[in-house]
């Protein structure tokens, strides 16, 4: 029996490590460029950063795909067309292939700025890889994955997603606002899950967009981790969805002097369920009060190195997200409590 024993645990020590979904939230300074790399070995980048900036942003995601092992991009994902987000896919593109291209069509704003972002990115796309135009209820195919799209080109889901559907408590209190003409209220939203898993990506969807998504059904349902939208301005990520999402962790991908705003800050720290706040960087305008102890932000100066914060998922939920700066880690158990 006791060599029974020995050679099940001798066994057993030579399996290789369950792989995990591993997601690099990348610093571009109040853009976004969130690199998810599939246990099967697919990569999907959601964003790209900004342009210019002597290749800035480009290089950051280059470290980080270098870092998980990523030779190319399979999806490069692309919520809205601001320079935040598309301005970097020429100089992306530069240093990494791209397989394919996903958007949500066409950008509808006009003027000088927007023809130059629409033409770059069109351009850089021909030449680089197949494009896939989605709206809500595809599902964008990365093998290990399972990433359903939420919302596209203004649309939201039409209906809830399998194990959604709930009345939502937080409708009532919700008041709309003036209608958003501008991409961000176009932003492609993702869900994306691994097993028991999920992370919500919305883009820089707003308010009004938002509230449809969860009023007066929750469509989406709860999410482990919540990707704070629009960076955590105040235009984004009202209590009605913060709060029905009731994220066990979010991930702000703020800047210095970008997003990470009190009053957004504040809606997700008083969310139900809620164990921590990650951010990219310590919100100047926040004061202490509206930032997460500097444990868990990746770049507590203005003048910084461009730290990521990591996250590694396993499919039965559980995950351990890192901070790069400080290699500060912290594992979330699955089911809840940490």
């Amino acid at each position: 029996m006791r060599l029974l024993i020995t050679l099940t645990l001798a066994t057993a020590a030579l399996l290789p490590a369950a792989k995990t979904l591993d997601i690099y939230f990348i610093d571009v300074e109040g853009g976004q460029a969130t690199l998810f790399v599939s246990p099967a070995g697919e990569s999907m980048l959601v964003d790209t950063g900004w342009p210019g900036l002597n290749g800035r942003d480009a290089g950051r995601i280059a470290a980080a795909a270098k870092s998980a092992g990523v030779k190319k991009i399979d999806y490069v994902v692309i919520t809205h067309y601001h320079s935040d987000h598309v301005g970097g896919v020429p100089q992306l593109a530069a240093r990494l292939p791209v397989r394919t291209f996903v958007d949500h069509g066409p950008n509808i704003e006009t003027g000088k700025s927007a023809e130059q972002l629409s033409k770059a990115y069109t351009e850089t796309q021909e030449r680089m890889g197949k494009h896939l135009v989605v709206k809500p209820g595809d599902t964008i195919p990365v093998k290990g994955l399972n990433v359903t799209v939420v919302s596209a080109n203004g649309a939201g889901l039409a209906t809830p997603l399998p194990g959604a559907g709930r009345p939502n408590d937080f409708c009532a209190g919700f008041q709309k606002g003036p209608e958003d003409k501008t991409e961000n209220a176009r932003s492609l939203g993702t869900l994306i899950a691994f097993g028991k898993f999920r992370i919500l990506d919305l883009g820089d969807l707003t308010a009004n967009k938002e509230y449809e998504l969860v009023c007066p059904q929750n469509k989406i349902g709860t999410v482990d981790v919540y990707l704070t939208t629009h960076h955590g301005m105040s235009a984004s990520g009202p209590q009605v969805i913060v709060h029905a999402l009731h994220p066990r962790v979010a991930i702000m991908n703020n800047g210095a002097r970008k997003g990470g705003t009190a009053q957004a800050w504040q809606i997700v720290h008083t969310s139900p369920g809620l164990d921590d706040i990650w951010q990219i960087h310590y919100a100047i305008a926040g004061g202490k009060e509206n930032n997460a102890p500097d444990t868990f932000i990746a770049n507590t100066d203005e003048a910084c190195e461009g730290k990521w914060i990591k996250l590694s998922a396993q499919s039965d939920g559980t995950f351990t997200v890192t901070n790069s700066r400080n290699n500060y880690s912290k594992t979330y158990s699955a089911g809840g409590g940490n």
